[in-house]
């Protein structure tokens, strides 16, 4: 499933799908972890560093990390997202 072109206010510069979960996050509030099966890595502005968003099979962004580029933020998968490969495109 293709992405919006943003995702919370951010341009989405490169985005993995997957119908299987990448990984889980726990939820804040004690409920069932929640699957990832989108990550986009995204810019906000003329911003120099970029996030990398996991988002729900509804492309709602769960949780985000910063990485100083994208290159860093693709390869820089934590463990918890590797239950499945992730196949990187372009918008």
């Amino acid at each position: 499933m293709t992405p919006p072109s943003h995702l919370d206010g951010a341009r989405v510069l490169a985005w993995a799908w997957s119908g299987l979960p990448f990984g889980h996050v726990t939820s804040e509030d004690g409920a069932a972890p929640i699957a990832i099966h989108g990550l986009a890595v995204c810019r906000y502005g003329d911003d120099a560093q970029v996030y990398r968003f996991s988002c729900d099979a509804h492309w709602e962004t769960v949780q985000d990390e910063v990485h100083a580029g994208e290159h860093d933020a693709r390869e820089q998968l934590p463990a918890q997202y590797r239950a499945v490969a992730a196949v990187w495109n372009t918008p």
